[in-house]
């Protein structure tokens, strides 16, 4: 387990990019793409791929790629894909083919040629190795690229239609993203801007030229990790995290542990309970629920100024899917509880961000 957790923050650590600025509108692109086959695209690898027709059965090497095919209504062509805690929110993941390899985390390439699929959905965290092997054995792969912002999501959700022949669905989905990030961005434009932590496990916190850093300030916080001057994924010492008094800490629902030290309990966000937790799947996923983080965050930034906005509220209804559930501490809030799950800020498991 500790290989696991030492692997994952490496993984992460390693694909960091630089940021862009995200759009007022995240990527208006819907009226595009087409499903025409045969369809060619260069993926992330820089290699030309070709679908001769629509693809029937698809694995997907990672649950971004799970996630993005559920989202956009193309679930049934799943025939493979990583089955376990990180999918399980999808419904019927459970009775589709684990692809998952003997090391607990990575794709079994033998179980992914047995499923014979017409497509392999690859996320940017797969090994450039592992699509070599794939294609060795005759199959057609395309490789994402690192997604660090919304409108990567957008884009890789858009592409993905094109490449399973389903571009409405994931023009379907891409516009209720639209809606949901214009909505907040719209709702918190004047309000202040509260000093916001976000805690990962082992004292990481993501700071400047991070996709989380861009939810963060999206949501309408300040992110306190960046004006530490702290790029990309890095521990946080306890003595900045108190110089720095967040007024709100947001944490991972899977951390559960909790570490030595009560540093936190001098700052603004333990003395007035305002703690918000996020779905660790959904914000560590490069895939359409990004926006469900950025909802909870932004609702727990700004509830009166989010909650006067219609567009945020129809998305969920639109995509009950896509809905989390989260617990958010402010007053009026289980203060025990709130303590115990921000303590678990040094330990538990990071969720693979993939």
């Amino acid at each position: 387990m500790k290989r696991l957790v030492g692997l994952l923050i490496v993984l992460v650590v390693a694909a960091i990019a630089p940021a862009t600025a995200l759009p007022t509108e995240v990527a208006a692109q819907t009226d595009g793409p087409t499903c025409a086959m045969p369809f060619t695209a260069t993926d992330g690898t820089g290699t030309e791929v070709t679908i001769e027709a629509e693809p029937e059965r698809v694995v997907a090497l990672q649950p971004s790629a799970a996630q993005t095919m559920w989202e956009i209504g193309s679930q049934e062509k799943v025939v493979g894909m990583p089955v376990g805690t990180t999918t399980s929110y999808l419904e019927g993941s459970d009775s589709k083919t684990d692809i998952t390899g003997s090391d607990g985390y990575s794709a079994s390439v033998e179980k992914v040629v047995a499923q014979e699929p017409d497509l392999v959905l690859a996320p940017n965290a797969v090994p450039n190795e592992t699509v070599s092997k794939l294609r060795s054995a005759g199959l057609t792969v395309y490789k994402f690229g690192f997604a660090a912002a919304i409108d990567d999501v957008v884009s890789k959700t858009l592409r993905t239609g094109q490449l399973v022949g389903n571009c409405s669905g994931a023009a379907d989905r891409v516009d209720a993203m639209n809606e949901t990030v214009a909505s907040i961005e719209t709702a918190v434009s004047d309000a202040e801007q509260p000093r916001v932590l976000f805690m990962m496990s082992g004292g990481y916190t993501p700071g400047e030229g991070t996709f989380i850093h861009q939810l963060i300030t999206t949501a309408g916080g300040t992110n306190v990790a960046a004006e530490a001057n702290i790029t990309g994924y890095q521990q946080i010492n306890p003595e900045t995290v108190v110089a720095e008094d967040p007024e709100w800490i947001v944490t991972q629902n899977h951390m559960e542990s909790v570490p030595n030290g009560t540093e936190l309990s001098a700052t603004t966000a333990m003395n007035e309970e305002q703690i918000v937790t996020v779905n660790s799947n959904f914000v560590s996923q490069p895939a359409p629920r990004v926006v469900q983080p950025l909802s909870t965050m932004a609702n727990a930034f700004h509830p009166d100024a989010v909650a006067s906005s219609t567009e945020t509220a129809s998305d969920a209804d639109s995509h009950p899917s896509a809905t989390e559930t989260t617990e958010t501490n402010g007053p009026g809030f289980g203060v025990v509880a709130t303590v115990l799950a921000v303590l678990a800020l040094l330990g538990g498991l990071f969720t693979r961000a993939n």
